[in-house]
């Protein structure tokens, strides 16, 4: 009998690794060995916090969550690890799968999907949030001589502007109020504003009042904001009696569990993945892995999250440190 350890929240805003057994390998699975999975901040906080409307417990179910959202539950959603059993053709290779932060885990072998041999462990865990990036670039219909807006300087925020800015042509603004993050984004090379300026498109991803009435104050006629945010239960306020309606602004919802529908005839769910890691294989993409947290002391971190103590991008959870 196996015994492996994974995060639950066993109420709202506190967490505990817990053991668990697992049964004996089912045919058309396999045995992974964790090692680095990637919290996303806001869906996972926002789990963490117990703020996710019943009338969304269905919608926002994960696979291989287990529990309720009304608690306990077991959620998160980007592993990368190595297969240690099952599918002989898949025995030794890096994989990473939608998963909830635990250290050994059965997984489907077709909810598997193998990493590029020149991509690190690390940095493949950044691939489901890359997927609501290039996801939020399709919603957004970026072209040459676009100048974006990006509003909130998260890990979503920094990867929009990041796949953005490869873009010929295109230019990318940062726009945050909290100089810890100013400070980190022209770090790792973005152009910072203190004001907006006019922009074709922003992108929202600050999840606050503020920030999305800055993303629509902020396009020209016609101008597109990309809503990346979610709210859950909390409600947000924002003013459309200015220049929204006279100049025909449009706010878009991006949403990374289904493919844009001008997309769908010619993207399935696996090639987006494709793309995702043929992005990842360039490196600069580590600068934006701006915290290592062992696994071990992984239920603290949701807490200091919950409280604000840090202003981060990505937060790798490492399974092969103590």
């Amino acid at each position: 009998m196996t015994i492996a350890k994974a995060l639950w929240f066993t109420k709202p805003k506190s967490a505990t690794l817990q053991q668990q057994k697992l049964p004996d390998l089912p045919s058309g699975f396999c045995r992974v060995q964790t090692t680095y999975s990637n919290i996303s901040p806001g869906t996972e906080k926002t789990v963490f916090g117990g703020q996710i409307p019943i009338s969304m417990y269905k919608q926002m179910r994960c696979p291989y969550m287990e529990g309720e959202f009304s608690f306990p539950v077991k959620y998160g959603y980007s592993i990368v690890g190595k297969v240690i059993s099952g599918t002989e053709c898949l025995l030794g290779s890096t994989v990473h799968a939608l998963h909830p932060h635990q250290n050994i885990c059965d997984i489907a072998t077709e909810h598997l999907h193998i990493v590029p041999k020149d991509i690190p462990d690390c940095r493949a865990s950044l691939a489901s949030n890359m997927e609501t990036a290039v996801t939020a670039i399709w919603d957004g219909d970026v072209a040459i001589g676009d100048k974006i807006l990006i509003v909130g300087f998260g890990i979503i925020g920094s990867l929009i502007a990041r796949v953005a800015s490869s873009i010929p042509g295109v230019s990318v603004d940062v726009y945050d109020i909290c100089p810890k993050k100013q400070a980190l984004a022209r770090q790792i090379g973005f152009q910072v504003i203190d004001k907006p300026k006019v922009y074709d498109i922003s992108f929202h991803c600050s999840a606050s009042s503020s920030g999305l009435q800055t993303a629509i104050d902020s396009v020209n006629f016609e101008g597109r904001v990309i809503e990346l945010s979610w709210y859950g239960t909390k409600n947000i306020s924002v003013n459309l009696g200015t220049t929204f309606h006279s100049m025909r602004k449009r706010i878009i919802c991006s949403q990374v569990s289904n493919i844009p529908s001008k997309k769908q005839k010619n993207w399935s769910y696996k090639k987006r993945k494709d793309l995702v890691f043929s992005l990842l294989k360039n490196p600069i993409f580590d600068s934006h892995i701006t915290t290592k947290i062992s696994f071990e002391n992984l239920a603290q971190q949701f807490e200091d999250i919950e409280n604000h103590t840090q202003n981060n991008l990505a937060y790798l959870v490492d399974y092969t440190s103590k």
